[in-house]
């Protein structure tokens, strides 16, 4: 280090040539020894930095992280000799930014991993520069040909600096991938090149989002489908043996239980459906039948029932039977199962991972080894997410805790007013003391659930009989009447939806049946989007008064 006078002891001077090799050797710089003075000049700055005239500093200090984590080093380096060089300059006022920069023609080298990477990625795409020539020979090729590979088969350079430095994630809308020698085919075969064969088996959006997934569950794995109907049904398909056995709850979404109670008994596989809260039912079905798996929604639709989901994963460890949760009403914003020991969540990923009533898909997380074998089944059944509304679903995950935030309040809110008007014999959520699981609703608050979404459900008074043409019409009259809502199936989008769930979804199923499910003629199904809530509750107030 050399002082403003330029004072320097004979114990500074030693390891100057050593300082000038690290700084060349580190790719930031270059460091010249001469005259008694160290200086060094920065091959750039970058926005953040301040001007190298600026505040007429004349010490920087630069931290040179090496290779091996102990041989980390901060050394100070007094550029004066540089700095001399440039005391008392004056810029004109047409000088540009470039005048700052010291160096500018030099091209920076890579300054980390990161860095480094990227320069190998370019170069791989165009070994040997294979690209130069596909260029030449596309330069005398015929017009057909041209028209094929031109401007897309040469893939090196800018194009590719260029994707891997886009903010946002590419949509790579590709059904085939393709290998730069047959080496490439036989590692990939080998499991040691990492890469994509064919759209049915893997795409780079689709994998974006399904580590984006991995994250926000805390899990090993994710698998994105084509839909949650192809989610759970290719799950349930590859982890039950035929002849197998599994535990549902009561009230579950209607599809997902027409495929258990009708299809999977063609492999021999029997099914049990306990209320979501009957832990005790659990263990004596799994201490003396077992079970190959265990599936609840929590919430469920569309009653959002709460499962005590860490006694249920500990009764399914003890008994070795597979977890997993469908937490599509949740989300992990709300609650993550992995963590309370659930093996697999489930999500329908055209509700809130998305938001946005745009996407259809379903998603799949948790353990690897299972999702492996879920994976697998799914290659040979084809349920594939295509990768823009991969890209959409990656957008939509970006906003989830917000939007959820909006949502939990608005359910909450207006789960209050329901509760005390009088048109309204029952609410259904489960921060409302009367609902059935509110003691376990409490427990996952105290453990640091967020809540439990934008979805409620109520039941109208009508003329006091739940199965009586009055009542259906007074449901009828106040869905006709709301102006926010619209009316439709889904939920988790920003826009709140309605539905008089007899009409929405049971329209064809008998009375005995949905007597058997609670699903009365005055039953309603609220999704809550990120409006207002006060506004949302006005129009529920004036529906009401016209049912």
């Amino acid at each position: 280090r050399r002082g403003r006078g330029g004072r320097s002891g004979d114990g500074r001077r030693e390891g100057r040539g050593e300082m000038a090799a690290f700084v060349a050797g580190a790719g930031i710089g270059r460091c010249r020894v001469g005259g008694g003075s160290v200086g060094w000049s920065m091959k750039s700055w970058t926005r953040g930095m301040p001007p190298p005239r600026a505040g007429g500093a004349r010490a920087r200090r630069v931290v040179l992280a090496m290779m091996a984590p102990d041989a980390a080093k901060t050394v100070e380096i007094m550029a004066a000799a540089e700095m001399a060089e440039r005391e008392g300059e004056q810029l004109g006022p047409d000088a540009t930014v470039r005048a700052y920069v010291r160096a500018p023609d030099e091209k920076m080298a890579s300054m980390n991993d990161e860095s480094a990477e990227m320069a190998y990625n370019v170069l791989r795409v165009d070994p040997g520069g294979v690209s130069e020539e596909r260029r030449a020979l596309l330069r005398d090729a015929a017009s057909s040909t041209r028209a094929v590979h031109g401007g897309e088969r040469p893939k090196g350079g800018k194009k590719a600096r260029a994707v891997l430095d886009a903010i946002t994630t590419p949509v790579v809308q590709s059904a085939t991938f393709t290998f730069r020698n047959s080496r490439e085919c036989i590692e990939y075969n080998e499991g040691n090149y990492a890469s994509f064969e064919y759209g049915r088996y893997g795409n780079p959006t689709t994998r974006a989002a399904e580590e984006k997934l991995m994250l926000l569950e805390g899990a090993d794995d994710a698998l994105l489908s084509s839909s949650g109907m192809n989610a759970v049904t290719t799950m349930l398909l590859a982890l039950l043996p035929a002849g197998g056995h599994i535990v549902v709850t009561t009230d579950c979404y209607r599809r997902t239980r027409q495929f258990v109670q009708t299809l999977l008994p063609k492999m021999g596989i029997t099914c049990t459906v306990l209320d979501p809260a009957d832990v005790n039912a659990l263990e004596k079905v799994l201490a003396e039948r077992g079970a190959d798996l265990y599936f609840s929604e929590s919430p469920t639709n569309p009653m959002v029932r709460v499962v005590d989901v860490p006694a249920v994963a500990a009764l399914c460890a003890k008994y070795n039977t597979i977890c997993c949760i469908d937490t599509t009403f949740a989300t992990a914003y709300n609650y993550r199962p992995i963590e309370h020991g659930a093996h697999l969540v489930l999500h329908s990923g055209t509700k809130y991972l998305a938001g946005h009533n745009d996407v259809i898909c379903g998603a799949l997380a948790g353990d690897a080894h299972l999702i492996a074998q879920v994976r697998a089944l799914h290659g040979v059944l084809g349920g594939v997410l295509d990768p823009h509304s991969a890209y959409l679903l990656l957008r939509g995950m970006k906003t989830l805790s917000l939007r959820l935030a909006a949502q939990n309040r608005n359910a909450e809110a207006l789960a209050r007013f329901l509760e005390a008007h009088p048109k309204v014999s029952r609410v259904h959520y489960p921060t409302i003391a009367g609902h059935p699981d509110y003691k376990i609703a409490q427990q996952q608050l105290a453990d640091g659930a967020r809540g439990f979404g934008g979805v409620l459900s109520f039941e109208l008074a009508g003329d006091g009989n739940p199965w009586s043409t009055a009542t259906f019409e007074a449901a009828n009259r106040f869905v006709d009447a709301l102006r926010i809502p619209y009316i439709g199936p889904s939920l988790g989008g920003v826009e709140s939806l309605v539905e008089q769930v007899c009409i929405m979804g049971y329209y064809d199923q008998p009375l005995e049946t949905r007597q058997r499910l609670g699903i009365s003629n005055g039953f309603i199904r609220f999704a809550c989007g990120i409006e207002d809530s006060d506004d949302v509750i006005a129009d529920v107030a004036n529906a009401l008064d016209a049912a």
